[in-house]
């Protein structure tokens, strides 16, 4: 117990910031129990969260319905200041939340920035976004009636975030869905449940609503998960995570048809072709491969490469992994690789790259898990690859880069589309007329050319297939996922 203490009083500068408890309608709440949260380097603890279930979870969603009656009547331009403030106190409070976030997850410092970085992008982009609510009007046929479209907020929106980026990812669906109008009733991850209790006593200290924004902490999501999906009062479900726990959701939000954002796996192919810039080629998807430590949705799954570029590729690649990469702690400047979250996800790891192995594949460096702590895999490059093996189709959120041959551009997009899933994709050709034709050929929301930076506010974001339903964000609609559009029309225009 004295070093777990000692161990939260030198992680932060503020305290206040490490919450263990739910918050909900403005007052931080208690469970029935608790569950530990630690640290992926190292294993240590860093605190106990409460856990909390249905009964908690019913007295956040009909405090966010309370709230809702007041909240949507709030003018866009307060609603977006609060917004701008909640930005704010985040860079007051940067280090603490960059640490927090580094802790919890085990990525680099300078990557917890990064995240950091995209909250405030959203959170700038969406106060303004309040303001751009339009509707429109529409010349009726008939000349005594008059139509229009109003968008309105949906209600109460259950927000439930995955753990690899837990903080910028809540604030990308919290944020737009507070600027329509509507309020929140969030579940973090079981795994990194703490950035998301720092977002609430900070939006408390920004002056956001009590009931505004709300959040629930629990290492068994059953019952909260249940009542988040069947509970009338909640209209709208945002979902980022896997596809399997995504059908599930969508199975038991479909008892009271509620409205759906569904952002879900991938198995994203970067392709490789004889005419791009290798070093170009490489330095873009290195660098994105073992960001977070390969654990981000739209991570590159399968590098497909021509063969008449393979063996230069590879060896650029590899040169790249010996240089850049160095396992540890991410509070170490030096570090440049974290751990993995969990067994669960270093097993999926190993698994796939042993049938891999065991298929015929070559690891030219890796492909087993590291000593120098329970969680680390050691960052792979796999070549002598077939599409019979597992990782082919299964996505390996890990720290390995699998090489496939491909020899015509007809073949390399039978095998960027031959998966389930369509997150996003990248290419990368110096050919214009071939980028155009393979970018508008592959089944996936989003397409990279020459890049592998793909997500920003003004891009809509989501996935074809299996990847999910609906989008995020963009320049147009970006409050469209959050808000019912009405038709409104009126007769006895030319009446006396």
């Amino acid at each position: 117990m004295r070093s777990e203490l000692l161990y939260n009083k030198t992680m932060l500068k503020d305290k206040k910031l490490l919450r263990t408890e739910s918050y909900i309608d403005g007052k931080w709440v208690k469970g029935s129990g608790s569950f530990p949260v630690v640290n992926p380097f190292d294993g240590k603890k860093i605190a106990d969260v409460t856990e909390v279930g249905s009964r908690e979870s019913k007295a956040a969603i009909e405090a966010a319905h309370v709230a809702f009656g007041l909240w949507k009547k709030v003018s866009a331009k307060e609603r977006g200041e609060l917004l701008r403030r909640w930005n704010d106190l985040i860079n007051e409070n940067w280090d603490d939340l960059a640490t927090l976030l580094t802790h919890e997850v085990g990525k680099p410092y300078e990557q917890s920035t990064h995240e950091l970085m995209g909250n405030n992008g959203y959170l700038n982009w969406y106060a303004d976004e309040a303001k751009r609510l339009h509707g429109h009007t529409i010349l009726s046929p008939d000349p005594n009636r008059r139509f229009m479209t109003i968008r309105q907020p949906v209600g109460v929106v259950a927000v439930i975030t995955p753990w690899n980026f837990p903080s910028v990812l809540i604030i990308q669906k919290c944020a737009p869905a507070l600027a329509a109008g509507c309020t929140v009733v969030l579940k973090p991850a079981e795994d990194t449940p703490l950035s998301a209790l720092a977002l609430a006593e900070l939006a408390d200290r920004a002056g956001i609503p009590h009931g505004v924004f709300n959040v629930l902490t629990c290492q068994n999501p059953a019952e909260v998960g249940e009542e988040l999906t069947r509970n009338p009062l909640v209209r709208k479900l945002t979902f980022t995570g896997s596809t399997d726990v995504g059908k599930k959701l969508l199975g038991s939000a479909a008892k009271t048809v509620k409205n759906v954002t569904m952002e879900l796996g991938g198995n994203c192919p970067a392709v490789i072709f004889d005419d791009a810039d290798i070093d170009r080629a490489v330095e873009g998807t290195f660098h994105f491969k073992f960001y977070n430590g390969g654990q981000c949705c739209n991570n590159i799954n399968r590098f497909l490469v021509h063969q008449s570029v393979h063996d230069a590729f590879v060896e650029k690649f590899l040169k790249m992994m010996k240089q850049h990469l160095r396992l540890g702690d991410g509070m170490d400047k030096k570090s440049s690789l974290g751990p993995l979250i969990n067994m669960q996800g270093l097993s999926k790891c190993e698994e796939l790259v042993d049938d891999a192995l065991s298929k015929g594949a070559t690891a030219l460096t890796g492909g087993a898990r590291s000593t120098i702590g329970e969680l680390f895999y050691e960052p792979t490059l796999l070549v002598d690859m077939d599409p019979k093996m597992r990782i082919y189709r299964e996505e390996v959120f890990g720290p390995v880069a699998p090489i496939y041959r491909f020899s015509s551009e007809e073949e390399a997009i039978k095998m960027a589309n031959d998966t389930n899933y369509g997150l996003a994709s990248y290419l990368f050709s110096e050919n214009i007329g071939r980028t155009y034709r393979v970018a508008e050929s592959l089944e996936a929301g989003t397409v990279g050319i020459n890049t592998t930076d793909v997500v920003s506010e003004l891009l809509p974001f989501g996935g074809w297939k299996e990847s999910g339903i609906g989008r995020e964000n963009s320049l147009i609609g970006s409050l469209d996922a959050y808000c019912e559009t009405k038709s409104i029309v009126t007769a006895g225009i030319l009446s006396g």
